[in-house]
């Protein structure tokens, strides 16, 4: 008989973890929600009439445990990769627009290629990405980005949006993680990745119907409301209404978010300040000239997708925003859309998300009391964009984690 594995939560996390173990061994997968994906999924939203993201996500052709999963299940056709590493970006206080195309080797020489680079910067600029990789731990990232047009232009869009977090405040040993893994290795691990029919299109659905044709229990609306330990082992998993006893060989794998963590196993240490990020959705078709993707500096606005039924914008470390009316915000940001699509229309119908607790927040401290995946019961595993991953918090981060659970589980 095949051992028996839990696995409590099903966002990506916990997807991967399922997947990573339902080759060998029985898996049951419980989620407290009506669906799967936690904040990594798509709904039908009635009042655009569509189907859209709850959070626009971008992954880059490095991120390489994300792409493995969603081949491996069967999403990857769902996921339209850049043939380029190519960033758009529009500067709507200056009115100027330009694309950063690193070059696909190692050898960074499109930073000496004026049409390549930012306009009116030069080779030594990009510096910053080199001594990052020597940042130690407890140092913030402003240091090494500075504070001039540069980090204005480029540097502060991509790693507020990478960590969720200000450069003032976030950790550079946790930017240069990103670096490592994407710029470092050169354009052909930087090109975009976007699931342009959605994120459960490319990453949950094709994962649950993986599970179910290999027989895994899935189970939705069980929130678990306590773990029974008997020494140092789970012996049992509470939902309330029922319990379900585990057998000597039986694992866990808990893959919650950090504060429902931290409500079942009390003393444990995880982070505890968060993040916002706001998405706005628009229904209006993106024009035919436009890029999948812009970056937008100067305004509210932080990122454009240009999805073929909607226009989408992302904003990150949007704290300042949460006590913003949804119809403020939505009216100032379609009037920064509209210019950098080049548009002149009424306000459509919009949708605006705010998500409170999106991420973690990727200071030093917070990054120094993230878990790892074993605790102190043998048969116990965490699993979390919030687990010890050496990335912040991202669907690579995410996906990782579920492996690095499932792979002690099967040990």
């Amino acid at each position: 008989m095949m051992a028996r594995v839990h696995v409590i939560g099903a966002g990506l996390a916990g997807l991967s973890a399922a997947v990573e173990l339902a080759e060998r061994s029985e898996v049951a997968l419980y989620e407290a929600a009506p669906q799967a994906g936690g904040r990594c999924r798509s709904y039908f939203d009635s009042t655009l009439n569509m189907t859209i993201d709850n959070g626009n996500h971008l992954l880059l052709s490095g991120n390489s445990a994300a792409l493995d999963y969603a081949r491996k299940t069967g999403g990857f056709d769902k996921l339209a990769i850049f043939e380029e590493a190519a960033f758009d970006f529009c500067d709507l206080e200056r009115g100027a627009r330009w694309r950063l195309r690193p070059n696909a080797g190692k050898i960074p020489w499109w930073i000496l290629v004026p049409d390549r680079r930012l306009p009116d910067t030069a080779g030594l600029d990009y510096l910053a990405l080199a001594k990052m990789l020597f940042a130690k731990p407890g140092q913030t990232l402003r240091p090494f980005l500075g504070d001039g047009d540069v980090a204005r232009r480029l540097w502060d869009p991509i790693f507020v949006s990478a960590l969720n977090t200000a450069p003032e405040e976030a950790s550079a040993t946790l930017a240069a993680a990103i670096v490592r893994e994407t710029f470092a290795k050169g354009g052909d691990s930087c090109r975009p990745v976007v699931a342009v029919e959605g994120l459960s299109a490319a990453f949950v659905d094709p994962a649950l119907a993986w599970l179910r044709g290999r027989g895994a229990q899935v189970a939705f609306g069980a929130k678990l409301r306590g773990l029974v330990f008997d020494g140092e082992r789970v012996a049992a998993l509470d939902f309330g209404e029922h319990t379900v006893a585990l057998d000597a060989g039986d694992q866990v794998v808990l893959a919650v978010t950090a504060p429902v963590a931290a409500e079942l196993l009390p003393g444990l240490s995880a982070p505890t300040e968060f993040r916002s990020i706001v998405n706005a959705h628009f229904a209006c078709a993106a024009p035919k000239h436009m890029p999948l993707l812009t970056g937008v500096i100067g305004g509210w606005t932080e990122w454009v997708f240009a999805f073929p039924d909607r226009l989408s914008v992302t904003i990150s470390a949007a704290e300042r925003f949460l006590a913003t009316s949804r119809e403020e915000l939505a009216a100032h940001i379609w009037d920064e859309v509209q210019a950098v699509a080049g548009l002149t229309a009424p306000l459509p119908a919009w949708q605006i998300i705010k998500e409170k607790r999106a991420t973690f927040a990727a200071t030093p401290a917070q990054d120094a009391v993230r878990p790892g995946p074993a605790t102190g019961w043998r048969n116990l595993f965490l699993a979390g964009d919030w687990v010890q991953t050496g990335l912040p918090s991202t669907i690579e981060g995410a996906i990782r984690s579920g492996l690095s659970a499932a792979a002690l589980a099967l040990a």
